[in-house]
């Protein structure tokens, strides 16, 4: 199953639209990660088994620092997406990076490309 902890900075309304299609997902702003350090959030994701989506470049940083294998990041570099169109660029992608998500990977999204480094660094 497909869970994924969405990050501050992320539209909250994307967690719901994802929901409605089956999907098991939180915003931190959900669950009163909505200040917490990157380390905390990546703690949480680890310790739930979810997948990070974020905007922040420093979550591939930590995980690179820390030699972790999970958990897996997802890192959106298009900013500014509404909520709809987050959700339908995640579902849109999923089948292209599930199993390095559940492998262990960080993953960057930008425009053009989809790059995956599988963990640990």
């Amino acid at each position: 199953m497909t869970r994924l902890l969405l990050d501050q900075g992320l539209p909250r309304s994307t967690a719901e639209l994802l929901r409605r299609d089956g999907w098991d997902v939180v915003h931190v702003g959900e669950i009163g990660l909505a200040r917490a350090t990157d380390a905390r959030i990546l703690q949480y994701a680890l310790d739930e088994h979810r997948c990070c989506v974020t905007l922040d470049a420093d979550f591939h940083a930590l995980l690179a620092v820390m030699s972790a294998k999970a958990p897996s990041v997802i890192r959106i570099r298009r900013e500014g997406l509404a909520g709809q169109e987050l959700a339908s660029l995640l579902q849109s992608i999923w089948m292209s990076i599930a199993l390095a998500v559940r492998q262990g990977a960080m993953i960057t999204v930008t425009e053009r490309n989809i790059r995956i480094h599988r963990l640990p660094v």
